[in-house]
């Protein structure tokens, strides 16, 4: 079959004007795998999301797989991932997100993951432990992930007596060797996830030191980034997983007794600990980027360098677009 010459040069116009414009081709608009990724155990919205298999039913249709994939090493090692195209989207705490940013990779903040105005960070000592107040942390040796929400609470925690990290010997530990370190004394401390630490409070192994969810003003929210080029590539892809996003959250608030035995089942958490991080039956998880949230997270990122905790700085300009959350926002409103 002989294709008529107009054609053959209206194709090619296009395909230039394609080029010139740095349109992406349009096999582009579908990716065979969305990788998308958290910290271990999983931020809620990601575990609502597994359990019930949200992300994988709103792309089925389209026959794009979804890898869901847990990072055990903190959320560093997620941002990592994402920033070398290992993952497309992920959510994580605001520190390793911060750090990211600031270090000029190329990543997007698309959408929070939470946003409590308390944090859940615990300092946990033995039940048994001389320590009794933050100053007679100095010279102790504490647990616990570093470059994670919990290095920054456990940095201001320490501001707080006119300590610092230094005056401490921290050791680098996840959950699964900190909490057993402190049971065999290894450790005098370890800061943790109230979720998680509350495990050794309730078996009588340890003793809270400090909640951080008597400082409001320590907390930030946490968000939800995208590869750079996922998101050039994929608009449209991305504006619908924030879709199911929004449903996922609007949803938890709608079925909060369903909500916590999900994430409590799946995180092996305690459940008292769960329903006092959520004790106003409201579970913050509205991915929209607000005013008060950017914020907070300025704020974060001052503390963060002023702790020495960042290099660089983040440019806010490049690194926040609301317009696929908010998209994703209209299109949710408008189906209800």
């Amino acid at each position: 079959m002989t294709v008529p010459r107009r054609s053959i040069l209206k194709g090619a116009a296009l395909a230039a004007f394609a080029l010139v414009a740095g349109a992406p081709a349009l096999a582009a608009d579908k990716p065979d795998v969305i990788r998308i990724g958290s910290t271990a155990p999983g931020h809620l919205k990601f575990i609502l999301a597994r359990h019930d298999g949200w992300f994988e039913k709103e792309f089925a249709r389209d026959g794009i797989k979804v890898d869901l994939v847990t990072f055990t090493n903190g959320g560093s090692e997620a941002t990592t991932a994402l920033a070398t195209g290992a993952i497309d989207v992920t959510y994580t705490g605001n520190n390793p997100a911060l750090r990211v940013a600031a270090s000029g990779a190329d990543v997007k903040m698309i959408g929070l993951s939470s946003f409590l105005k308390s944090d859940g960070s615990t300092i946990i000592v033995a039940k048994d432990s001389p320590i009794r107040t933050l100053a007679d942390l100095k010279g102790k040796r504490v647990a616990y992930l570093k470059g994670t929400v919990r290095h920054s609470v456990f940095a201001k925690a320490l501001k707080s007596v006119g300590l610092t990290t230094d005056d401490v010997e921290s050791l680098n530990l996840a959950f699964e060797a900190s909490g057993p370190a402190l049971a065999r004394g290894d450790v005098d401390a370890i800061v943790e996830s109230d979720n998680t630490a509350a495990k050794l409070v309730e078996a009588g192994q340890g003793r809270v030191l400090l909640d951080a969810r008597d400082h409001p003003e320590w907390a930030a929210p946490y968000v939800i980034s995208v590869n750079g080029d996922f998101a050039r590539n994929h608009p449209d892809i991305l504006r619908r997983l924030l879709k199911v996003d929004v449903a996922i959250a609007r949803w938890a608030d709608a079925h909060p007794d369903e909500t916590i035995r999900t994430f409590v089942a799946e995180t092996k958490s305690s459940e008292a600990a769960v329903r006092r991080t959520y004790s106003d039956g409201v579970f913050h998880q509205d991915p929209r980027i607000t005013d008060e949230a950017l914020a907070a997270l300025k704020g974060e990122e001052k503390f963060m360098a002023d702790a020495k905790l960042l290099k660089g700085s983040v440019d806010y300009d490049k690194w926040v677009d609301r317009s696929f959350v908010d998209a994703a926002e209209r299109q949710a409103d408008a189906n209800q």
